[in-house]
């Protein structure tokens, strides 16, 4: 870098810090410089972390959405916390998600199915143990899956097992699934981070106290909503991982706590980085910020059994007063993708290209009358770890709507508990959506009738039309129906999706990586096994 490359650099910074330039054009023209090569070896603006990994030390992660409600019961387990620190550290699915978005098998070694895809046979690897010495075997994992399978079953994968018409064993490394139709997505089923596999107890159940996994990492302490430590499993079944001796998971909600904790060296990883506090991170000698494209999408959810939402003109005044481009503007910077009203992002098979739903007063009235009013009040329930900056475009929200003679009353809750308190309790409330790697999964989990994470919308044709699409082997016939069911629910749904974005995470540089899987959180959830220390 040379020395007029500096200055420009140091006139930006000046500028951005007397206020003639805004944030957003501070990122746009720092991008350009980058991109023109001008600040190639300025510490902290490299954005991979690779290397040769390297095995020992610990690694500390600031994460915002822990819960005093944390348990082992894997059904429960709704946030990257959980996922990440139970699922992806202390235990092991049959299938895991590599970080180009393909399957392979964790706990299974091999698969196979017969035509129409409706027996699944899943062969385990041989040598692997529990956290106590004990042998797995087949009957952990199906017990394991019965647990999900309960007739009062609340579990965030009930829409998965609810597929399976029966488990059988065979011998003590053979797993068989039946499924009441086929499915080809199968595998990739399987890799969601409920599906953990626990020891199975005498008599049937599985063992959801002692914390006794096949993973990564021993649990050696836990405080819910607080803390979790982890130490190195020697005995892991995967050859030279994990790679790190500790992980420690720390609860800080607040952003400006989480970004000084990463500062003052206490963590060496925060989750969903303030956009604001971005160019002070990467002007660092000590820390970087790490973008991983994915399907995460922010939303604002109505329950349609709830007035007036209840009403689908109501429902599409609400997504007409939203102005998408402000709030991505002034809250994001720039750095998000305009939503839909569409949960399936662009990056998706099947994605479904329809006219982009844009801010429109005058089409949000319209609605309004169709329903037989001139107003309305609402209640919009929101707190900032429901996402990175859910107050802040609640607010914008309320002027926009404000216009088209919506009232909406921004209720903020309390960080703490949100998820239990809020999510799915409210009638309308922020929601951070992880996405799902298939169209299938994402629907089945969130939209058709009784699934686990339906906040309270039901439509008989999309539920006919995912019935038919899981069957379906002809991919030509399979994009017609999802086509379909983004049409419903862009038209009626019950989802207002505010952008798509990025998972931003800032890094200290002592951290190591290689390539980073973004269909779910912490790279894909296994961010403990797969990340080292370098220093």
């Amino acid at each position: 870098m040379n020395e007029s490359h500096h200055r420009q650099m140091d006139d930006l910074a000046s500028r951005l810090r007397r206020g003639q330039i805004s944030r957003r054009a501070f990122l746009a023209q720092s991008a350009a410089l980058l991109a023109s090569g001008a600040l190639a070896g300025i510490p902290g603006i490299a954005r991979a972390q690779g290397g040769e990994p390297k095995s020992g030390g610990f690694m500390r992660l600031g994460l915002h959405n822990a819960s005093q409600n944390d348990n082992l019961d894997p059904g429960t387990w709704s946030t990257s916390w959980t996922g990440a620190g139970f699922n992806g550290a202390v235990y092991n699915n049959l299938v895991e998600i590599l970080p180009d978005g393909s399957a392979e098998g964790d706990l299974a070694e091999s698969w196979e199915t017969g035509a129409g895809a409706t027996v699944w046979r899943f062969t385990l690897r041989k040598g692997i143990t529990f956290h106590d010495g004990r042998s797995l075997t087949a009957e952990d994992v199906r017990q394991s899956f019965l647990h999900h399978m309960k007739p009062d079953s609340t579990s965030g994968a009930r829409a998965i097992v609810q597929q399976i018409a029966d488990i059988q064993i065979e011998g003590s490394d053979v797993v068989v699934f039946t499924l009441s139709e086929g499915n080809a997505d199968f595998p990739y089923l399987l890799s969601d981070y409920h599906l953990s596999v626990f020891p199975a107890l005498e008599g049937g159940g599985i063992d959801t106290t002692s914390g006794m996994g096949t993973g990564a990492f021993l649990l050696d302490s836990f405080e819910p909503g607080i803390a979790l430590r982890l130490v190195r499993n020697p005995n892991y079944h995967k050859n030279n991982k994990p790679y790190l001796d500790e992980v420690e998971f720390i609860s800080v909600p607040d952003a400006t706590a989480r970004l000084n904790a990463l500062l003052t060296g206490e963590v060496d990883f925060i989750q969903d980085v303030d956009i604001r506090n971005v160019p002070m991170i990467e002007g660092s000698a000590d820390f970087h910020v790490q973008r991983v494209p994915g399907l995460r999408h922010f939303s604002f959810d109505m329950d349609t059994r709830v007035a007036p939402f209840d009403n689908p003109d109501v429902r599409l005044a609400l997504k007409y007063a939203l102005d998408r481009d402000d709030v991505i503007e002034k809250v994001f910077l720039g750095e998000g993708r305009k939503g839909n009203d569409n949960p399936v992002s662009q990056i998706q098979k099947f994605w479904h290209e329809m006219p982009q739903r844009d801010y429109s007063v005058e089409k949000a009235k319209e609605h309004l009358a169709k329903a037989g009013m001139d107003s309305v009040s609402v209640d919009l329930h929101v707190a900032e770890n429901a996402f990175a900056g859910a107050i802040e475009a609640a607010v914008l929200y309320q002027e926009h709507a404000a216009a088209a003679g919506i009232s909406i009353n921004v209720v903020r809750e309390a960080a703490d508990g949100y998820w239990e308190n809020v999510w799915l309790k409210k009638p309308f409330a922020a929601v951070d959506w992880f996405g799902r790697a298939t169209v299938d999964w994402l629907f089945s989990t969130i939209y058709t009738t009784g699934a686990p994470w339906n906040a309270g919308w039901s439509n008989a044709r999309f539920d006919e039309l995912h019935a038919l699409a899981r069957a379906e082997t002809d991919d030509a016939k399979r994009t017609a129906y999802y086509a379909e069911m983004q049409q419903i629910v862009h038209d009626d749904g019950n989802i207002l999706t505010v952008a798509f974005v990025d998972w931003r995470n800032a890094i200290s540089n002592k951290i190591g990586y290689g390539e980073v899987g973004g269909l779910m959180p912490l790279d894909n959830m296994r961010i403990c096994e797969r990340w080292w220390r370098k220093d």
